[in-house]
């Protein structure tokens, strides 16, 4: 079987990016941010509910670097979303507001 190495991506105008083309795919990429937030929120949330629960020290050491870890990660993605957010002023994106919200912060 022979792979095709020639083939070039076709774009709706031409060989270059057409600004719709930009800005659908940086929508994408803050959308994907938002949900990878919203996932970590969710996952930190579950673990924080089962901190000190168990009369293990070793589960509760386990459990509580897992939720301090996820807190660095939603941490760190927080500041990805923030650099890619178009700068539009002081006023905050509605949509990036309400995921932020959702998400706890």
């Amino acid at each position: 079987m022979q792979i095709n190495t020639t083939h070039k991506r076709q774009h709706r105008h031409g060989d270059a990016w057409s600004k719709r083309d930009s800005k659908d795919y940086e929508r994408g990429r803050r959308d994907g941010l938002r949900l990878a937030l919203a996932i970590l929120s969710a996952e930190e949330a579950k673990w924080a509910a089962l901190l000190g629960e168990s009369p293990s020290w070793r589960t509760n050491a386990i459990r509580e670097v897992r939720c301090k870890t996820l807190q660095v990660a939603q941490k760190r993605l927080q500041t990805a979303l923030n650099r890619v957010t178009p700068k539009s002023g002081d006023a905050i994106d509605p949509e990036l507001a309400a995921a932020l919200e959702q998400a706890g912060f």
